[in-house]
């Protein structure tokens, strides 16, 4: 193929199916247009069939961990972790708003750091309203933590975001010392955040609140937890042995979907529908149509922009490209560019990236599905999230966040080591 017409059709393609990621027209999910664009750079040679196939063979084993953590993140919901999670903040709290946003702050960043961050979106985003609205608090400030936690909070674990099981599978570190090294990182970005949240929202925290009703405590869900710890500690244990951590992930998923099914909590359909078949196919179809891109010319520009070594300097480039690209063209496609580029200079450079695309996209609402997804939750409960605040929010936490991040990555470089 005429290499103009590659570069221009590659570009073309990932952006029409970036927008409709976006806007979603008449509901479709993600799939309907990523799926035909993946065939058209095919079919037309925009990207050859054996690197087509590579792609596909690379992300397999990604896509196929995203499906279990999805389905082992729902049946923990079926099984009334969420839900404990919620009445556990309410009588915590003990009717103070600053109170409820700090163990909001523990709360989802556990489940992000676990269960990864769809989990926190989808699944505690609407238990946190619920107990905003038990307190008489005022949501916003406990809302929009949900977002820029499930972002911010994703840096932990190789787990907790798609972005992170991509950069695992380049970065060559096993699972215990990718967590090392982003322990700290991790624990700097969300103490940031919350920094930020006290300040920006403290007329919403400084409003009064009710202390709710003790009654009865739910159950805790004793069965779930002990599966999602079983879980991690398969995650170190597969690792430790050279396999992949989707079996792990695997496990703990058909643990839970055998005991809900015994139980007839749920049916086979419910569980393939947790599975999110149509965005696993997005994912996969985007990733052929992002490489397509990559091999028409990306990658040789951007090739100029990327710094090499681990210093600090160079780290703060990389994270803070990364950062800018995410918000342009979404963390995962932006991930899937700088990867290839950013190996080379080895694992820091890695997780410098990992970074900006985790963090960055609490910047604007494309930057990352999960903050498209969380506007969708927020609306379905006739909540207004207005552009300017969210922008501006986005405009005092990231490059603090960001920042203090990449400081802490340079730092646990230095004494741990890749």
């Amino acid at each position: 193929m005429n290499t103009i017409f590659a570069e221009t059709l590659s570009a073309v393609l990932l952006a029409l199916v970036l927008a409709c990621a976006v806007v979603r027209p008449w509901g479709w999910p993600e799939a309907v247009v990523a799926v035909p664009a993946a065939a058209v750079v095919v079919g037309t040679g925009a990207i050859s069939l054996d690197h087509a196939r590579e792609e596909a063979a690379r992300l397999g084993p990604v896509i196929g961990f995203l499906a279990a953590v999805l389905v082992l993140a729902k049946l923990c919901d079926d099984e009334g972790l969420f839900q404990a999670c919620g009445a556990w903040m309410a009588r915590a709290a003990a009717g103070s708003p600053s109170r409820l946003l700090l163990y909001v702050f523990v709360t989802a960043s556990a489940i992000t750091a676990v269960l990864s961050l769809d989990a926190t979106v989808v699944l505690l985003t609407p238990v946190v309203f619920a107990t905003a609205a038990r307190l008489g608090a005022r949501p916003k400030p406990h809302v929009y933590a949900c977002t820029h936690l499930s972002n911010t909070a994703s840096l932990l674990l190789p787990v907790s975001n798609l972005t992170n099981l991509l950069a695992f599978s380049v970065s060559g570190l096993g699972f215990a010392r990718f967590a090392g090294l982003m322990a700290l990182p991790w624990l700097a970005a969300i103490a940031v955040e919350f920094a930020v949240f006290r300040f920006f929202f403290a007329g919403d925290l400084g409003a009064g609140a009710d202390t709710p009703d003790a009654g009865e405590p739910p159950e805790v869900p004793v069965f779930a937890l002990v599966t999602v710890a079983g879980t991690l500690a398969g995650f170190l244990l597969a690792s430790a042995v050279g396999l992949d951590p989707a079996w792990a992930a695997f496990a703990g998923a058909l643990v839970l979907a055998v005991r809900a099914l015994v139980r007839r909590r749920t049916r086979p359909s419910e569980i393939v529908r947790a599975a999110s078949v149509p965005f696993l196919a997005f994912v996969l179809s985007l990733g052929i149509v992002v490489r397509a891109v990559v091999d028409n010319g990306l990658a040789d520009a951007l090739g100029h922009l990327v710094p090499s070594g681990t210093g600090l300097v160079a780290l703060l480039a990389v994270a803070a490209l990364a950062a800018v690209l995410a918000n342009l063209i979404n963390n995962l496609p932006a991930v899937l560019v700088l990867l290839p580029l950013t190996a080379p200079s080895g694992a820091g450079a890695v997780l410098a990236v990992l970074l900006g695309v985790n963090l960055g996209p609490n910047l604007t609402y494309a930057g990352s599905l999960a903050t498209l997804l969380w506007r969708r939750i927020v609306h379905q409960h006739d909540h207004e999230v207005e552009l300017k605040e969210f922008t501006v929010l986005g405009l005092l936490a990231v490059p603090l966040s960001l920042g203090a991040a990449v400081v802490a990555l340079w730092g646990s470089l230095l004494v741990i080591g890749t």
